[in-house]
């Protein structure tokens, strides 16, 4: 990765997805699919090479280098008896997905052996795998370890021989967190209380804040998840909120009070929210711990959802955060409303761990704190602070689709700054390649691991493999971290802002294979830029589109080599992502236009343009027959070649270029025009006079002829007809997109819903009628291309809008100000405001040719 990051505070609205690759356009992914399926438990063994995959009523041993590979993959049988599955069908449960064994839970128990748990047909049950021969060793109950129902979120891991899990058990799935082995064995308190209500857990970690402390402080376990909503917020409508919980590895519970039960349980709320807008995301889907070099700089990324909306965001914390909030006030339940505890706190601190202080006192273990200690704890579990995400609103925002399962892991560039690469999962099956560039998120790519939508279940990321291993009901894909070799050109390598990738001279691969730092500037000019020229009528507008590649770059213009730094209404420019809409344009707003795409201080020109801007002329005659013609020098199209990127210095990318292509001089012919044109005026003013006195003398010999009657039909009949013909009414019908916008024999125009508007005709009498046709049309010029009408307007989306494939993402770290920026305005808005007012309608006769 080179140079700086970009500004975005500019690319408000922006849709950042690159690259979508569809399952057939997957490069280097392996696949895996046994006889099973609902694949949910991963566990990944760097080391060795080994992934373990949990699926429904099976275990898989696979080779991480390729998952496909079945000569060396291993497969371990693991159903629920047949009189197991009539009795959880008597119990009323369904034959199609609850009666069978889901493993839940798969991890490592020791040096030999493997630990693993399935919900058994709703009987859990836990068992130990041989590692060597992969094979069952033993089995005992699981019912204090595994969830009864394969749906409810479960959370667990080991560490340091001890088994801690979260879920909801048993059939009243009452929510608990729980250290089931070894001796003594710790759970929640079910006192009236209630530490946890109806809880979803969707992760954990482990923390070991005991490395290194200066106050002897003991490791933390973290587990995430959504519960039921009993305390007053400003949105007290949503029924459910965003927790993270905490208790100490060295909780032993207490001596009298709080026996066999966490007495160090604290849990606060997570707040993901977009207060401006009202939208505040409430329930927990996903989980990630980056560890820092300490736990203060550690951070937590989140996946968060709304209740009955398709939404998903994306929350970034720091744990110096979620310590201030375990440290902060605490929340007491006060006539059946929480609120505030503002009375005096026992010390030590309820809900603390031993330290070096709890030490000095005499107080080696929970066993040893006093009872009003632990009976102060039993009752303030909640913390009253409330822990915002990092910048206070989200890095990402997700408005077609629900992510359900996020990793991440640093990437560390030539340069040597870090990179945090998030991989998404949705619920569709696709997984969004992002980085974090300073407190934003940039969408690499989004790939289509499944042919069938289905929800993404988990995923590891192999640093020895350089892959990431991602489960869904249907099998699991072995996806690599980086696909260098999709950017075929230097500028698109290095503007796509992969930290995996760079251009070494020839080709674009992973930076692990660079053997020395390479200068890459001189690449990035292409050979040719491509050259228009556009004529308009005074007062009328012209759209100059420039297409910008990299989504992180930002367009600049310049005009007669200079560049146009205002823009808006009254500057007379507006600019967008897809160009320069020039409005009401005036003599002074000729010359040569050429757009840059510009990224860290790399000015790379794009599009160029020679407008000129004619008078209005006269209104034609209709006598004529046709319409003036104007010469063929009215309109003209060049490629102009840009000078190869090795005769242009480096120090010239890195500033707007001085000098462009001089101006091409005026039209000799307007001067002959304009002479033609007051001849004509004046002959036809003479022709018009003399036809005139011809009519009232034919009219007046016509009321005193005993035809005058019949002459009056007549002339009538001529007068509807004609009428009739100058009545070409036309109306706008809405059709539905199709076929990437394009319909045959169909004129038609953008609406803002990505509909297009069909111009028909409206209906027209079409009866038999006994008067002559009416007279042939006037000739009219040739149509105009399909792709483009005049003035340049494209009768297409705009090219971001082309790239979403059904997704949209939006940067939310703007303000209110950023946000309306006019550099990024919306040209559907103000296309639709300037042609309401339009006072011409300007045709080229000879469209705009052009190639590179």
């Amino acid at each position: 990765m080179v140079g700086k990051a970009p500004p975005y505070k500019k690319r408000a609205n922006q849709l950042l997805i690159v690259i979508a690759v569809a399952v057939r356009g997957l490069l280097g992914c392996n696949h895996f699919r046994g006889a099973a399926v609902n694949y949910s438990s991963l566990l990944l063994e760097d080391g060795p090479g080994l992934l373990y995959v949990g699926a429904r009523e099976a275990i898989y041993k696979l080779d991480t280098s390729n998952i496909s590979d079945t000569s060396i993959s291993l497969s371990l049988e693991w159903a629920a008896s047949a009189e197991q599955k009539r009795q959880c069908l008597s119990k009323g449960k369904n034959n199609q997905t609850e009666c069978y064994n889901h493993v839940r839970f798969l991890d490592r128990y020791n040096d030999t052996h493997l630990y693993t748990c399935g919900t058994h047909a709703f009987r859990p049950r836990c068992a130990y795998i041989d590692v060597a021969r992969f094979t069952f060793v033993r089995f005992e109950e699981g019912k204090e370890k595994c969830p009864y129902d394969p749906t409810k979120g479960y959370t667990g891991f080991i560490i340091d021989g001890e088994m801690y899990s979260a879920s909801q058990y048993e059939f009243r799935n009452i929510p608990d967190i729980r250290r089931n082995f070894p001796f003594p064995n710790l759970r929640m308190d079910d006192s009236p209380t209630r530490w946890l209500l109806e809880s979803d857990f969707v992760g954990s970690a482990l923390l070991r804040e005991s490395i290194n402390s200066s106050i002897g402080d003991d490791d933390k376990l973290y587990f995430f998840f959504t519960e039921r909503n009993t305390e007053p917020t400003a949105y007290s409508s949503q029924t459910k909120v965003a927790r993270v919980a905490r208790v100490c590895k060295g909780d032993i519970g207490g001596q009298r009070s709080l026996q066999r039960k966490w007495m160090s349980f604290l849990k606060a709320r997570l707040v993901c929210a977009i207060p401006d807008y009202e939208l505040y995301f409430n329930v927990l889907r996903s989980v990630f711990v980056v560890e820092g070099s300490s736990v203060h700089d550690s951070v937590l990324y989140g996946v968060f959802g709304l209740e009955n909306v398709k939404m998903s965001a994306v929350c970034q914390y720091s744990f110096r955060d979620v310590q201030t909030a375990f440290d902060g006030p605490y929340m007491e339940l006060q006539d059946t409303k929480w609120r505030e505890y503002t009375g005096e706190v026992p010390k030590p601190r309820p809900g603390s761990c031993i330290t070096d202080q709890h030490r000095a006192l005499l107080i080696n273990s929970s066993r040893d704190l006093p009872d009003n200690v632990l009976n102060f704890a039993l009752r303030h579990a909640l913390m009253s602070r409330q822990i915002q995400p990092v910048g206070g609103r989200p890095v990402l925002l997700q408005r077609s689709a629900d992510y359900t399962k996020i990793a991440v892991k640093q990437v560390v560039d030539m340069d040597g700054r870090v990179y945090d690469m998030l991989f998404i999962g949705t619920d569709e099956g696709w997984l969004h390649r992002a980085v974090k560039i300073g407190d934003h998120v940039h969408i690499i790519e989004e790939l289509q691991l499944f042919e069938e939508k289905q929800p993404i279940n988990n995923m590891v990321i192999s640093q020895k493999q350089n892959s990431i291993y991602v489960s869904a009901a249907s099998g699991v894909v072995q996806v690599p971290l980086s696909s260098c070799e999709r950017y075929t050109s230097c500028y698109d390598c290095v503007f796509a802002r992969d930290p995996f990738c760079g251009w070494d001279g020839r080709a674009c691969a992973e930076i692990v294979t660079f053997k020395h730092r390479l200068i890459i500037m001189s690449y990035i000019l292409p050979g040719f830029v491509m050259h228009r020229t556009r004529a308009v009528m005074a007062g009328d507008d012209v759209l100059l589109q420039c297409e910008i590649r990299s989504n992180l770059a930002t367009p600049h213009w310049t005009l007669n080599g200079q560049e146009l730094e205002g823009y808006g209404v009254d500057f007379g420019y507006r600019t967008g992502t897809d160009g320069l809409l020039i409005i009401g344009a005036q003599n002074q707003q000729s010359g040569h236009y050429r757009c840059y795409t510009v990224e860290n201080g790399v000015w790379v020109p794009v599009r160029s343009y020679m407008v000129r801007v004619q008078p209005v002329p006269p209104p034609a005659s209709h006598l004529s027959g046709s319409p003036t013609a104007l010469p063929e020098s009215f309109f003209t199209t060049t490629t102009a070649p840009t000078p190869s990127p090795s005769s242009i210095p480096v120090e010239q990318l890195l500033s707007p270029p001085p000098a462009l292509l001089p101006s091409r001089p005026e039209f000799q012919t307007y001067r002959h025009m304009e002479a033609m044109y007051i001849s004509l005026v004046a002959v036809l003013g003479g022709l018009c006079l003399v036809l005139t006195v011809v009519l009232l003398y034919v009219s007046f010999c016509a009321r005193n002829s005993p035809n005058a009657r019949k002459y009056s039909q007549q002339a009538l009949s001529i007068t509807t007809a004609t009428e009739r013909k100058r009545s070409s009414h036309f109306e706008l019908k809405t059709i539905s997109s199709h076929c990437n916008g394009r319909a045959e024999g169909r004129s038609r125009v953008m609406s803002r819903d990505g509909e297009f508007l069909q111009i028909v005709s409206a209906d027209i009498q079409t009866t038999p009628s006994k008067e002559p046709p009416p007279a042939p049309p006037l000739p009219m010029p040739p149509p105009l291309p399909a792709s483009e009408y005049a003035n340049g307007l494209s009768a297409t989306l705009p090219s971001v809008l082309r790239k979403m494939n059904g997704n949209s993402y939006v940067l939310l770290r703007q303000t209110d100000t950023e946000m309306t920026s006019p550099l990024y305005h919306s040209f559907t808005e103000e296309l639709n405001k300037i042609l309401e007012k339009r006072k011409h309608t300007q045709l080229d006769i000879q469209p705009d040719e052009s190639s590179v």
